[in-house]
């Protein structure tokens, strides 16, 4: 059955995974599930992530390193190659893992899927950004000893993680061994892997969704450093460059341990293994601790010897710093983002519990990207490749541009970086203006199928919602007069190229052969979410380019000078966004997804068995192709992203239809699907979306979280709750609410910030609560009459009727 069908999942099983409402935990250790929990419980920052592998370096479903844009290339290799194809891959690197610390008592290892542990938990704290880890280990020979581990990828400073392990021996004393370790595992030297197939987790070998894997080496050896001394402190940095794409990286760490024990230190390095070995004289009671500073830098092109020295003060500066100073940056800086971006959800602590966990992966995948992107799954895992698609600007920038709008500016500035690329892109589709690739990381077209992936050529219609989106929750006109300008232009000149005006004498405007969101139909006319979302950019950059040539006419100029443009341009984009075909069926009173979608063989819901979904793992695609069956939310998309250009009756009408042929086999379609069930009065569907996109990771419902966190979906949760059940919207001079809280749901709060002031949103099934927070105020529209929510000011809405 196709999981939009079934029902939504109610939570993690509750005896493993206790419900609290500001931590993850987990009290009894399993290796049926070791990727699901990896991921769940990973750390980052935007730009490192470091997945939930145990420190002991076995028992892993995959060891995880990563961090953000660091890939390798490769040759696409295309069975029949045609002009135009995509010609270069790209693809995360897992780097070196410095989070092995191996411990040995009375030389047993300790190995968690064979050990016997008396108290297992493992906790993140979505305050502090902690990972910790807490174990009553009974060796072989009878001995108990705890073991505390911590890790922390600093959301402060950037290149930096910290971890703990402190071991007690709580009975006798014994020799002990702590084996703490830097490890490239680029030729398959990882003796500690365990596959998933033996975890009882098939992975079918096609599934596009996980990353590629390297046949030959990534990272070549280029410099080491070793400072170290007879107590193990020091600074042991290796350096390494990617063979093809001459990416460079560095890292390294620096112990301190803490022991009345006696004990000594030695270190090794080599090209591929750096570890620093202590030897401890164990005593009962007396608590070994040690404290392994981390950094990495990457450049794509620095050489290894400069990024050695940052490596070096890196770990410097955090040494001078404290492990206590660390934290307390920690904490500050995780405290402003829950200040920002915490929604409470009030009398469903499971509920509230994961909503914190999404909102915490946003946070993980953004508080340090700089100007990079963000990748599908973060800095979670290698699933697609470690690739940005679409995805950031339609679901994760709306919830940063209203509560971190500096990491949306990054995000949007990360675009403008790419314009050249995506102008060379159009170049080799034959077309004008800019054309953003579908999937990649250093800007270039990665997708080896063009029909799914370079057909999308709503992309550059999703930037401009992003862009639009934050400049209407800040009003960054300095960004507009120059990033967000340039940015407009190409992407209006594509569509103004890629489109024709009919010659029935219609005067309509076609755009042909692309593909939609909706990825199991695919190079069709008249994609009704791309001709809605191309008539938005078209129109936009035209009344936003002549607002500025008002407004600002040296920046006018200068994007001018930069890009050609002359004024007719503009005109030429309102009278293509002004005839821009719209399909309609007169007949059933909805919109096709295409002109011929409606056309298509229905597909079998009844024969087809549970077990072929997801679709595309199981059929052809021609197979799919053929057929009326959706993938993901396509026109319902279009109805949530441009709500204003759908009446009432038409989006009743067209969510009736669609929902029904929709698979849910995208964890982009749930949350969106939610959001306009809320709009059209099925309060209990909506309800229902909600939890599916709530619970999409925690509970593994598509069966690939191993694979990283769905960032996309993250940010769609929180969407579904302010855009969804709150029902905001933003005209770009204010915003309006129409509230739906579900009645099974009490009460639900969070904040929302635009032009610098902050406001909070109360709902509950009679409507909603505006209270000031802070700032000169905010602006709404309550049934005509705009209103200012500024300081002494509550204002409430009633509850919306259905639309």
């Amino acid at each position: 059955m196709a999981s939009n069908h079934l029902p939504p999942p109610t939570g993690l099983e509750a005896h493993r995974f206790p419900v609290e409402p500001w931590r993850l935990v987990e009290t009894e250790y399993s290796s049926a599930d070791l990727g699901h929990t990896e991921t769940l419980f990973g750390v980052g920052n935007g730009y490192l992530g470091m997945r939930a592998n145990p420190e002991e370096g076995r028992d892993a479903h995959s060891h995880g390193t990563y961090i953000n844009g660091f890939h390798e290339t490769w040759e696409i290799q295309h069975a029949e190659n045609a002009f135009g194809f995509a010609k270069v891959g790209q693809t995360i690197v897992n780097v070196p893992d410095a989070k092995l610390i191996k411990l040995y008592v009375d030389d047993e290892p300790l190995l968690l899927s064979t050990a016997d542990l008396e108290h297992y938990e493992r906790s993140i704290d979505f305050r502090t950004g902690y990972l910790t880890r807490d174990l009553l280990w009974r060796t072989p020979s009878g001995k108990r000893i705890g073991v505390r581990s911590t890790r922390m990828v600093s959301v402060a400073e950037r290149h930096l993680a910290v971890l703990t392990f402190e071991v007690t021996l709580l009975d006798e004393g014994a020799p002990v061994v702590i084996s703490s370790q830097l490890l490239n595992r680029q030729d398959g030297q990882d003796e500690y892997h365990v596959e998933g197939a033996a975890l009882g987790e098939a992975e079918p070998e096609h599934d596009p969704r996980r990353g590629s894997e390297f046949e030959d080496r990534v990272l070549r050896p280029t410099s080491r450093e070793d400072s170290s001394d007879e107590t193990g402190s020091g600074d042991v940095i290796l350096g390494y460059t990617c063979v093809n794409s001459g990416m460079t990286l560095a890292c390294g760490y620096h112990h301190q341990l803490n022991t009345s024990s006696e004990f000594t230190a030695t270190t090794e390095v080599g090209g591929d293994l750096a570890k620093t070995v202590f030897e401890i004289h164990g005593e009962p009671n007396v608590p070994i601790t040690i404290t392994k500073y981390v950094a990495y830098h990457t450049s794509t092109g620095v050489p290894c010897e400069e990024l050695v020295d940052r490596c070096g003060r890196t770990l410097h500066r955090a040494l001078h710093t404290g492990i206590d100073g660390l934290r307390a940056e920690q904490v500050a800086t995780l405290d402003r983002f829950w200040r920002a971006a915490d929604v409470e959800i009030i009398g469903d602590d499971t509920a509230q519990q994961a909503m914190r966990w999404n909102l915490f992966q946003l946070a993980q995948a953004s508080i340090k990207t700089q100007e990079q992107g963000i990748a599908a799954k973060g800095v979670t895992a290698g699933g697609y490749d470690g690739h940005y698609f679409w995805d950031t600007e339609v679901y994760v920038v709306p919830f940063l541009a209203y509560t971190d709008p500096i990491a949306a500016r990054k995000l949007l500035r990360f675009r403008w970086h790419m314009l050249d690329a995506a102008r060379r892109r159009a170049q080799d589709l034959n077309q004008v203006g800019g054309l953003y690739p579908w999937r990649t990381i250093n800007g270039e077209e990665a997708s080896a199928y063009y029909a799914a992936g370079t057909a999308q050529y709503h992309i550059n219609a999703d930037v401009v919602f992003a862009l639009a989106r934050y400049l209407d929750a800040t009003g960054d006109v300095e960004f507009l007069a120059d990033e967000g300008a340039e940015i407009l232009t190409e992407t209006a000149r594509l569509w103004n190229d890629l489109g024709f005006y009919a010659t029935n004498n219609s005067g309509s405007f076609h755009i042909h052969r692309v593909t939609g969101p909706d990825e199991y139909t695919t190079v069709v006319n008249d994609n009704l979410y791309t001709n809605v979302m191309a008539r938005f950019n078209l129109r936009y950059a035209a009344r936003t380019v002549r607002f500025l040539a008002e407004w600002n006419p040296d920046a006018f100029a200068s994007i001018q000078r930069r890009t050609g443009l002359q004024l007719s341009e503009l005109d030429a984009w309102d009278a293509a966004a002004d005839a821009m075909f719209i399909p309609y069926d007169q007949q059933r009173e909805i919109h096709p997804q295409d002109t011929a979608f409606l056309d298509l063989e229905p597909w079998d819901w009844e024969g087809v068995p549970d077990e072929k979904y997801p679709l595309l793992l199981h059929f052809h695609p021609l197979v799919i192709y053929r057929h009326q069956v959706l993938k993901q939310a396509d026109v319902v998309l279009a109805m949530y992203l441009r709500s204003q250009h759908f009446t009432a009756e038409q989006k009743r009408r067209n969510f009736d239809f669609y929902d029904p042929i929709t698979t849910g086999d995208s964890s982009l379609s749930a949350c969106v699907q939610g959001i306009v069930a809320a709009q059209v009065g099925r309060d209990e569907l909506a309800h229902d979306y909600f939890r599916r996109a709530l619970y999409l990771d925690i509970c593994d419902v598509h069966g690939n979280t191993a694979d990283g966190v769905h960032i996309a979906n993250c940010g769609g949760v929180w969407a579904g709750i302010v855009h969804g059940f709150a029902g905001m919207t933003e005209d770009g001079t204010a915003l309006a609410f129409a509230p739906r809280l579900p009645a099974n749901l009490d009460s639900v709060r969070f904040r929302i910030h635009r032009h610098g002031s902050t406001m909070q949103v109360a709902l509950t099934p009679a409507g909603c609560e505006l209270t000031h927070v802070d700032g000169i105020g905010v602006s709404i529209i309550d049934d005509e009459n705009r209103i200012v929510i500024h300081d002494g000011i509550t204002h409430h809405i009633e509850r919306a009727p259905s639309e």
